[in-house]
């Protein structure tokens, strides 16, 4: 929700203007979800039991792919702990049916991180972890494995192989070395170095891109060269490239965008799901690419690995694929699982057969996104409406609609109130990381 921003004299009335909106959608969510509370009542619960019950502690307690995960383990008969950072104390996920308890911890690049979560693993009695990160926190998680590791199971990749997966230069390295298809790719450590590569030399097309995450930066895919050679470094100045912050310069792929996820454990991936993307990923809807997941299962085979990896992949209009980048960390594609029974013991067990989104489940979208749509596009509206009746809200579930209510109406409020308090400018609501995308932000 929202545009890009960065005036500061518009802060005010922006921030002003989408708490508005949220006022004014209070009563309609209000409705919706005291009849999906009193429609439930006394309804028989859909929870299994468990036949070793386990206590699960999810991170990233903001972010709908982790509600999804809790009741998704709790449905299977398991103790759900959720886990969030002070600032995002009061996310409405919190106060999910499937969530056990809460616990707030340091940001993960505090030094007292990893000992708020030891002491969460034996204060709760913890049996596996489950980092739901952020492109920030997926590296102290890393870390955090080895001081976790002897108490409980830590779902996640090990910090060498972290590093090399979450750099886009080292992993086309890994991927090329497995025979896999990249695009070409160099890292560059200062603008001289944009200025100087030959593009004469080849008819590609090129783009820089950040090693660092920047929430921002990613979207600019300016093609190079650009017309004239100063022009080219000017462009490249532009960047806080430097030796401490490389970049790369990335053969830039005409076609189709896929985004993937999956679950593996020694190599073997158990959880999967496939679908296209855009810039502002916001509706997933599975789609069948055998070529996309004999690429996953080849590259997670060859690596032993074990955690959760999100792949990035373009397809050419000649049918060719290549991975654009990897990130080791939850996808948000896994809301699609939302009705599979087995996704828990796909993240908990050895040896489980691949799982895929059922083919019976319905894409799924985050509804105030799809309104405030319909607000900047009203004549999208019949679009809007097919998005509403094909698919299934994210966060919404009718036995358990209280994240629904307050996720759009105690945590993004306070979060908007809390820019509005500082006068910071924020780029656009993400309903479904929970947070204000900011300039320089997580």
């Amino acid at each position: 929700m929202g545009a890009p921003q960065r005036t500061p004299a518009l802060v005010i009335p922006r921030t002003l203007g989408a708490l508005g909106l949220l006022a004014v959608m209070l009563p309609v969510n209000l409705v919706l979800t005291g009849a999906a509370a009193l429609l439930g009542a006394g309804r028989t619960s859909r929870r299994r039991a468990a036949p070793v019950p386990r206590t699960i502690m999810l991170s990233g307690g903001k972010m709908t792919k982790t509600l999804q995960l809790a009741r998704s383990f709790h449905r299977a008969g398991h103790r759900v702990i959720l886990v969030e950072t002070s600032r995002y104390r009061f996310t409405g996920h919190r106060f999910s049916n499937a969530v056990d308890a809460f616990h707030v911890v340091p940001s993960p690049d505090a030094d007292g991180y990893v000992d708020a979560l030891l002491r969460i693993v034996h204060a709760e009695n913890v049996d596996v972890y489950v980092p739901v990160c952020s492109p920030v926190a997926s590296w102290f998680d890393s870390l955090a494995k080895e001081r976790l590791s002897p108490y409980c199971e830590v779902l996640h990749v090990d910090p060498d192989l972290l590093h090399q997966l979450d750099d886009k230069y080292e992993f086309s390295v890994l991927a090329a070395a497995a025979g896999l298809a990249v695009p070409d790719t160099h890292r560059i450590t200062s603008p001289e170095q944009v200025a100087d590569f030959d593009f004469a030399g080849s008819d590609r097309t090129y783009v820089l891109k950040s090693i660092a995450y920047d929430p921002v930066g990613r979207l600019d895919l300016t093609p190079l060269p650009c017309p004239t050679a100063g022009e080219t470094l000017q462009f490249a100045r532009g960047k806080p490239i430097s030796d401490d912050n490389p970049w790369i310069l990335q053969e830039f792929v005409a076609g189709t965008e896929y985004c993937t996820h999956s679950t593996v454990r020694n190599g073997d991936v158990q959880v999967y799901c496939c679908c296209q993307s855009s810039a502002f990923q916001l509706n997933y809807a599975m789609v069948d690419k055998p070529a996309i997941e004999a690429w996953v299962t080849r590259f997670c085979g060859e690596l032993g690995l074990t955690g959760q990896v999100s792949f990035d992949f373009i397809e050419r209009a000649d049918g060719t694929l290549l991975a654009i980048e990897c990130n080791p960390r939850t996808h948000s594609a896994i809301t699609m699982m939302y009705d599979h029974p087995d996704l828990a013991a796909a993240y908990l067990d050895d040896d489980v057969p691949m799982i895929r989104p059922l083919s019976s489940s319905r894409p799924t979208y985050w509804l105030y996104q799809e309104l405030w749509r319909l607000v900047r596009r009203p004549r999208t509206v019949r679009e809007r409406l097919r998005v509403v009746r094909e698919g299934k809200d994210a966060i919404f579930d009718r036995s358990d609609p209280t994240p629904f209510l307050l996720v759009h109406h105690l945590q993004i409020p306070l979060l908007l109130l809390r820019n509005l308090r500082r006068r910071k400018p924020w780029i656009r609501i993400d309903f479904n990381i929970g947070k204000l995308v900011e300039p320089a932000g997580d």
